[in-house]
């Protein structure tokens, strides 16, 4: 595991930005993770765990026309939870994930392993979708570790281009 945690909380701290989550495949481990940073409350907001549909709909505001078409697990899906999200908490940015941890669930066209997820700013949303191999444990902790990577990622990216989030 990398310490992306670290690397996130001091881009949101110097960038004075607010950072919230919706959670489902990972129910609580990306926000678990922020939170072991101490100092965390100065710019995570909170999060959501919409683990059903109904929540998602519901609370998050996704689509139910998007969920008929794409299923839950899905990139559209994924990048609506990141977007109702940060309308929720009034963030500057949300992630947002969406997959099957396993061992059941999974199909041909998405397998136990699959994984979206998403990251909603104030100007761009946008997926990614992974694929890992393991116990249900293992891809929950893929899951949150490719999660905070690629947020760290998308905020080394805004430190160097101002406003871009």
């Amino acid at each position: 595991m990398h310490d992306y945690e670290k690397q996130i909380a001091a881009i949101l701290a110097q960038n004075s930005m607010k950072l919230a989550v919706v959670e489902s495949a990972t129910g609580g481990l990306i926000s678990h993770r922020i939170t072991n940073i101490s100092g965390s409350s100065e710019y995570f907001l909170g999060s959501v765990t919409a683990y059903s549909n109904d929540v998602k709909i519901r609370v998050i505001g996704v689509q139910v026309e998007t969920l008929a078409m794409h299923g839950a697990v899905s990139g559209p899906v994924a990048e609506q939870m990141a977007a109702g999200g940060l309308r929720l908490l009034d963030a500057d940015i949300c992630l947002a994930d969406t997959g099957i941890a396993g061992p059941g669930g999974g199909t041909p066209e998405k397998p136990v392993g699959l994984v979206y997820i998403a990251i909603a700013g104030r100007k761009t949303s946008r997926s990614r979708r992974f694929v890992f191999s393991g116990t249900r444990e293992q891809n929950k902790d893929s899951f949150a570790e490719a999660a905070l990577g690629w947020l760290a990622e998308y905020l080394a990216a805004y430190g160097l281009e101002q406003g871009s989030a």
